[in-house]
Order: structure tokens, then C-alpha cells, then sequence
């Protein structure tokens, strides 16, 4: 049984950082995709970003590449979310998925374990 749990969220001014992370039990995670998902009230839950198990691959939603950065840490067990120059249009609640095969997709149907979410909130 694979289970994720983020933390990090929080209440943050346009322009500023936050790290998200995940961490993930069972012994899948080495060798699962993980990605990072987003949903705004009333919206559909989008693509974030996502990497493959070794680290070596990543993807981005074009409307983050360049400022967030996916990354993982496989002895540990985690993957992590760095986001720099947030913007109000950020503000929503972020998941963490495992998808259990080694390559990194952007489709949520793709991703079979999910986190419970964490808040993000970005003031203007």
C-alpha cells in the first residue's frame, strides 16, 4: 500500500517562495513516476509538473516552467516542489501522485496514489 502525504502549503505574497514536499511509504517509490497536481476552486485538477524515478527526466505545465522545480530524493523517499515568483493565479491546492512505471506523464487519469492536498495561497 502506497501512501503519500504533502506538507509545506501555506499563505505566501506574490513574488515569494515555497517548498512543497511529499512523502511517500511503501517500496514502489524508487522505481514510480511522481508528479505535482494543482486544483483551483470551481476547476479541474491540472498538471503541475512530474519526474521520473531516477530524477533524470522532468515536465513542466508551460505555466510554471521556469519557475518551479520539480525534484526527488529516493533514499529518502520524498519529492519536493520549489516554487519561486508565485502568482495569485498559484493559489490553489496542490497534490502530490505516484504512478507506479519508471516514465513521467502529465495525465491525472495516469497517476493511481494521490496525497490529501496541501493549501497554497498566494496574496497580491
Amino acid at each position: 500500500q502506497v501512501q503519500l502525504v504533502e506538507s509545506g502549503g501555506g499563505l505566501v505574497q506574490a513574488g515569494g517562495s515555497l517548498r512543497l514536499s511529499c512523502a511517500a511509504s511503501g517500496r514502489t517509490f524508487s522505481t514510480s513516476a511522481m508528479g505535482w497536481f494543482r486544483q483551483a476552486p470551481g476547476k479541474d485538477r491540472n498538471f503541475v509538473a512530474a519526474i521520473s524515478e531516477s530524477g533524470t527526466i522532468t515536465h513542466y505545465a508551460g505555466s510554471v516552467k521556469g519557475r518551479f522545480t520539480i525534484s526527488r530524493d529516493n533514499a529518502k523517499n520524498t519529492v519536493s516542489l520549489q516554487m519561486n515568483g508565485l502568482k495569485p493565479e498559484d493559489t490553489a491546492v496542490y497534490y502530490c501522485a505516484l504512478r507506479i512505471v519508471s516514465w513521467a506523464t502529465i495525465g491525472v487519469h495516469d497517476y493511481g496514489y494521490w496525497g490529501q492536498g496541501a493549501q497554497v495561497t498566494v496574496s497580491s
